[in-house]
């Protein structure tokens, strides 16, 4: 009878927890400083939920050691659902394999939901004699070494998209590491640099002005807010890079959370106004399950860790 009781609270107690929560306020962490796209979603997600659950949920910025700062913060917090993380794919995929993370990405949190994919564009400035990927390839196979291509420091998702790229079409640039996408397009404009794959909030309007043009995209298939803009893998088969946000927990929240606050982020995600408003921006909202998105992460993870071990890149 006591062993049956027992049981049976044990079974009550996480729905009981459910039905309260939140009882206090709860914490987004960015790992990243404010304005940028991991920002601008946590805070679209805690304005709603704000008013939804009439608790406060306030974002807070961690920047800092490759965004480890901010996700070990989280790592770390007691798993009771009320510290979350909104961070890049590079805090699960890359950042293992350029130096040794104080947290196991892959087993101290608890995937809630991917929230957004990042339109990462190929261009070259408008003095570059080229028009497409097959062009841009010709034309390095022709001046090997000639060419550099820029990024936002070694293992960031703009070397690693154009080391994928220098692989799989054959050719050889040399990487100019800056820190930060702001001032390497500022030596991309005149030339001083002369590939960039990057994000295309910051490239948009360049390429609007005619000062940049744009190649192609990264992902698999073709952004339909490009129109007919092709992706980069119709002229190499299997190139895809797909840079994503996701939002976690500390490892051992109860599931029941977890897939309560799933059910809330895909609502506010998927409202039509946020999704035109941020798709503008090159940032194409999306979710999935929690166990969808633990898979996706692993195949994500294994990915990366080999491009990083045989092109031999290193961390900071």
């Amino acid at each position: 009878m006591k062993r049956w009781l027992a049981g049976a609270l044990m079974a009550v107690l996480p729905l009981a927890a459910l039905a309260q929560f939140p009882e206090r306020p709860v914490r987004i962490i960015v790992p990243l400083t404010p304005g940028g796209s991991p920002d601008t979603i946590a805070r679209a997600i805690a304005q709603d939920l704000q008013g939804t659950w009439s608790q406060p949920v306030v974002v807070e910025n961690k920047p800092g050691g490759s965004q480890n700062i901010g996700a070990d913060l989280v790592a770390k917090a007691p798993p009771d659902g009320y510290t979350w993380l909104l961070a890049p794919d590079n805090v699960f995929s890359v950042n293992p394999y350029l130096g040794k993370p104080p947290f196991d990405p892959l087993a101290d949190f608890a995937p809630v939901t991917q929230v957004a994919r990042i339109q990462f564009l190929l261009v070259v400035p408008a003095s570059l004699p080229v028009r497409s990927v097959q062009e841009l390839i010709a034309y390095a196979k022709a001046r090997p070494g000639e060419l550099n291509f820029g990024s936002s420091g070694n293992g960031s998702p703009q070397h690693l998209s154009a080391t994928l790229l220098q692989r799989m079409g054959g050719i050889q640039m040399n990487h100019v590491p800056y820190k930060g996408a702001a001032p390497a397009v500022t030596d991309l404009l005149p030339g001083r640099i002369q590939v960039w794959i990057g994000a295309a909030n910051t490239l948009l309007p360049h390429i609007k002005e005619g000062k940049l043009k744009l190649l192609g995209s990264t992902a698999a298939q073709r952004f339909p807010n490009l129109g007919e803009t092709p992706a980069i893998g119709e002229a190499l088969p299997g190139y895809a890079v797909d840079p994503w946000l996701g939002l976690f927990m500390p490892a051992k929240v109860p599931p029941a959370i977890i897939n309560r606050v799933n059910t809330e982020v895909a609502r506010i995600l998927n409202g039509a106004e946020l999704k035109a408003r941020l798709g503008a921006q090159g940032i194409e909202l999306v979710t999935n399950s929690p166990a969808d998105f633990a898979r996706f992460i692993r195949e994500d993870n294994a990915k990366w860790g080999k491009l990083i071990k045989e092109a031999g890149i290193k961390g900071e």
